[in-house]
């Protein structure tokens, strides 16, 4: 049998999710192919066994693994931290890899890399350390909060979408419909990074995408979510049982298409592997189709998208570990 640890939980804001994720794809492994190995990350960066004793050497046992599944949403997990310490360990592991992770954890230089592949996305605005507006040549020009709000209104208009350029499951994510929302969603934006996006709010559907393989990656068909919040925000996604997801999307078959392609095109820009949800907007008025951002480790929840989107297809949870256990092996 084959040696696979799966880590979970991790010091980010997404710990509480993590640990639902975790003991779901724990739950989901196959146990006849594989011996496993739970590893807990509490929130102050302990690494604990199944029976909550500290792991004194991490190094030693994950070299003893045949792959390693993280399993960690956000910071110091999916942002390439642990895929640089299992690059270092020689353990073949689930999911991109460092240059991929750190990436598209970033949302401003994931936008970078977008615009780079012409893949289309919502306008948007760069600010650092609260107060100080990044240009496209990525020179740091101080503004007080009035220039700002100018600003704003100059290039993208409002009503916008606030977010920190390093989290997940939408938190530290406001909607700003005018100037004095805007300053007070910066600030609270600015709670969870120095980096803050301001963005354009496309008007539409929100929907995801899931792509599985490395070289030969392929995207599942599309899931539309319907949020039961003005958006789809931390407790829309995890509290809020009204909000709903629709397998395949309600869209016509060449726009799934379209939305396909554009994530197999995204995946293969940030030189993913393994597995990505990238999630999209199509906009009301026009059906034109925006990027909005890629997840290198998709939530493993029984509500999450990405496992829904792939027994759609005819694989089962358990069958989609398998194989994501397998790329990681023919990756490495």
């Amino acid at each position: 049998m084959l040696k696979v640890a799966v880590i979970y939980g991790g010091m980010s804001t997404e710990h509480d999710i993590s640990l639902i994720s975790g003991k779901n794809v724990i739950d989901n492994l196959d146990k006849s192919k594989y011996e496993i190995y739970e590893i807990k990350i509490t929130k102050d960066g302990r690494w604990m066994d199944k029976r909550d004793r500290e792991i004194k050497d991490i190094y030693k046992l994950l070299k003893e693994m045949d792959s390693v599944f993280p399993v960690l949403h956000g910071l110091y997990g999916e942002d390439g931290t642990i895929q640089g310490m299992l690059e270092l360990a020689s353990v073949p592991y689930v999911g991109c890899k460092v240059l991929s992770s750190s990436i598209c954890m970033d949302k401003v230089y994931t936008k970078v890399i977008f615009e780079k592949a012409k893949i289309p996305q919502a306008k948007y605005i760069y600010i650092k350390d609260g107060n100080k507006y990044v240009d496209e040549n990525f020179d740091e020009i101080r503004l007080e909060n009035d220039e700002i709000v100018k600003l704003v209104e100059e290039k993208i208009g409002f009503p916008v979408f606030v977010k920190p350029s390093n989290s997940g499951s939408s938190v530290g994510v406001n909607k700003a419909k005018d100037g004095a929302e805007l300053i007070k969603s910066l600030a609270d934006a600015s709670i969870y990074d120095k980096k803050v996006l301001i963005e354009e709010a496309i008007i539409g559907k929100e929907v995801e995408c899931a792509v599985l393989g490395n070289e030969d990656a392929q995207a599942s068909t599309v899931g539309e979510i319907l949020s039961a919040e003005e958006f789809y925000s931390y407790d829309a996604k995890y509290e809020n049982q009204d909000s709903k997801t629709v397998i395949p999307a309600d869209l016509p078959k060449e726009k799934i298409e379209e939305i396909r392609k554009l994530a197999i095109k995204a995946f293969k820009a940030v030189d993913g592997s393994g597995l990505s949800r990238v999630d999209f907007f199509v906009q009301e008025e026009t059906g034109k189709v925006y990027i909005n951002e890629i997840n290198t480790i998709p939530g493993f929840t029984e509500i999450s998208m990405y496992p829904k989107l792939w027994e759609n297809a005819g694989i089962s949870y358990t069958e989609l570990l398998t194989k994501l256990i397998e790329l990681s092996m023919e990756k490495s």
